[in-house]
């Protein structure tokens, strides 16, 4: 490219690319590579831009993967990005800008390459193009130097050692967005693989003593949010959106890989990616996802995931047992105030599931803390927003409110949270309300929001699961709440006898054509009962638990009582409506007798009275059939379809 500013036009007559690229040996010494590496690249903004570049560069891509096995030029540019690596520490203390703007520039030529070269050949083929040794004549030793790890290994001592500073800020990002390049094999075979190169080389041999280091590195990076220095900071020149051409390269491949390590995602909606203001905290986070979603190798777990699993807090000062390998401390306090404010992302969202699902010191950190509310409205705001959000943030934020439900100390402690003037809440002004309450009612959206257009039967499942273990806990629930309960039951009521009257409707017409194939209703009506008998569940196990707690509750379902009627002698149903017939029965005897016109505020008093003098031995307990927990295949697929 050369000491001038290139433009994308101009690459492929580019005659540093070409002599890169060409048929002759460029030895790592040459005075070519200061050449080469002295360039400042306007750096694309757009997906269009970068596809130019693409474009640009497929005639020099080409022949270098051509004439690479001959010439070796590809080692070549890495030995030289390797010798400089060893200086850069010291160049970094004594602000060497010229040294690392080259440093710089030759790993975003080797990552601009290694995207093309992982994309067109086979892991096979891409070992060879980086084990090339010159050999003189009369040499015929078969050893060579496996550049690829040595590359890999240089790479995470950058990010792990080097210091962060303006002028080592874009080598830092750019670093590691080639780390993700170089993960993105995966996106190229159908199969899962547990034997690929970046198993061969993240999982033993020299890079393994990272691992630690390197997620820590990374998550204190999540944690700081650092900015990009502003511009002048650099020789080299700075784009005020904050990300470099490598950033862009490395995007764009991560956001693939989001979609093979989160949910489904294929025909999803996209949510529009916010501006970052911080590149390195980005491709930080991407980088640590995609290490963490790693298959284990054939002999051995995925020793980053590990990591991840077993971190402590700094504060904690006992011993890790000596069965748990790749152990660190991390300021718990800092992450979670940085996971409690960037869950406007879904890679944020799949960070915070993957920490609460499956590391217990941190779950239980969060669990014992007195401001929960800083970390569940945001998670409520993405179920609430559910239009806007593509179907694996909605599904995460969904997961990551049924493990908070496991627990009972929350389930108690998010009543007595009250929140004041929720702004983001549409439906209602909501000028106080308890974040129990208000957690129900977005779940309950959730549910309608579901029933009238996705109509997934796995996103209902689980939003009644987080209610039902909720539901024994719930405390003074707030009016509005109560009535959208019964007012969901109503809803499923409705559609329950819409698909029996078709039911009834389709086998009268069966009787008088029998050509005409019947569509299959009990599998819908099926369906509709099981998510009816859940509601049912949640609302006996309130009545059960905490009927002295809830008199809204009580008043909800008195007013509704005929709704339940239909179901007292339902054979799917007459078991889990005794505790409720009986409820509806006590306290309507108890109005009765109360005289008609009954205020609003005297019918509440009826109840609460009521509450004390209605034997508790009389409500019978009755197990729920919800599933309630969370497992590890929690996130795994959509089931089957509500009616």
């Amino acid at each position: 490219m050369g000491s001038n500013s290139s433009r994308i036009g101009d690459l492929p007559k580019n005659q540093y690319l070409k002599k890169l690229s060409g048929t002759e040996s460029i030895s790592e010494n040459d005075p070519f590579w200061n050449q080469l590496l002295s360039f400042s690249f306007p750096a694309p903004t757009s997906s269009t831009e970068l596809k130019l570049l693409e474009e640009a560069t497929i005639s020099v891509c080409r022949s270098l993967v051509e004439n690479n096995p001959r010439t070796g030029n590809l080692g070549a540019l890495i030995k030289v990005f390797l010798s400089r690596t060893k200086e850069l520490k010291l160049s970094a203390e004594c602000q060497n800008h010229i040294f690392i703007w080259q440093t710089h520039n030759a790993l975003f030529i080797i990552c601009c390459l290694l995207k093309v070269f992982i994309c067109q050949m086979s892991e096979e083929e891409l070992q060879l193009h980086f084990t090339y040794e010159e050999k003189s004549p009369g040499n015929y030793s078969s050893d060579s130097e496996d550049l690829l790890e040595e590359l890999l290994c240089c790479l995470m001592q950058l990010i792990t050692d080097i210091p962060l500073l303006d002028i080592t800020y874009e080598i830092s990002v750019e670093a590691i967005s080639t780390m993700v390049v170089f993960l993105s094999c995966q996106l190229f075979h159908k199969e899962v693989l547990r034997q690929s190169i970046s198993h061969k080389y993240l999982m033993r041999g020299p890079c393994l003593p990272y691992t630690s280091k390197l997620v820590k590195t990374l998550l204190y990076n999540f944690i700081r949010q650092e900015k990009p220095p502003p511009p002048g900071a650099h020789v080299f020149p700075q784009q005020s959106d904050g990300g470099g051409l490598l950033y862009g390269l490395a995007s764009g491949v991560a956001t693939g890989l989001w979609t093979v390590f989160t949910l489904g995602g294929v025909g999803s909606k996209v949510a529009a990616s916010p501006e970052l203001s911080s590149p390195l905290a980005n491709q930080s986070l991407l980088l640590l996802l995609v290490l963490a979603n790693l298959t284990d190798a054939s002999d051995a777990p995925n020793p980053y995931r590990q990591a991840i699993m077993s971190f402590k807090n700094t504060q904690d000062s006992s011993p890790f047992p000596p069965s748990i390998p790749h152990a660190f401390q991390i300021n718990f306090n800092s992450l979670y105030t940085a996971l409690c404010e960037q869950q406007t992302s879904d890679q944020a969202t799949l960070l915070l599931y993957t920490l609460l699902h499956q590391n217990s010191n941190i779950r239980t950190y969060m669990l014992a803390r007195t401001d929960m509310e800083n970390l569940v409205l945001p998670i409520l705001e993405i179920l609430y927003h559910v239009e806007e959000r593509n179907s694996h943030h909605v599904y995460m934020a969904l997961i990551i409110l049924l493990i908070l439900t496991e627990d009972d100390g929350f389930n108690r402690s998010i009543h007595e949270v009250i929140l004041k003037n929720i702004t983001w809440y549409s439906e209602r002004v909501l000028t106080e309300i308890s974040l129990g309450s208000l957690l129900i009612l977005v779940v309950i959206r959730t549910i309608q929001y579901n029933m009238t257009r996705t109509r997934d039967k796995y996103l209902h499942t689980n939003c009644l699961a987080a209610l039902a273990n909720m539901s024994a806990q719930f405390r003074s629930l707030h009016q509005y709440a109560a009535q959208r309960i019964i007012s969901l039951f109503s809803l499923l009521s409705k559609k329950h006898n819409k698909v029996l009257e078709q039911a009834t409707q389709s086998l009268r017409g069966s009787l008088s054509s029998n050509d005409v194939p019947l569509p299959d209703y009990a599998q819908d009506l099926n369906v509709i009962e099981e998510v009816i008998r859940m509601m049912l569940e949640i609302i006996n196990s309130c009545l059960t638990n905490s009927l002295h707690h809830n008199p809204n509750l009580v008043y909800a379902l008195l007013y509704k009582r005929d709704l339940f009627e239909q179901f007292r002698t339902h054979p799917s149903f007459q078991d889990i409506m005794q505790n409720i017939d009986l409820v509806i029965t006590f306290f309507s005897s108890r109005l009765l007798q109360a005289g008609a016109e009954l205020s609003v505020e005297r019918v509440l008093e009826i109840i609460k009275q009521g509450v004390v003098a209605l034997p508790k031995d009389r409500l019978k307990f009755w197990p729920s059939t919800v599933a309630h927990t969370c497992n590890s295949s929690t996130l795994g697929g959509q089931g089957g379809r509500i009616t």
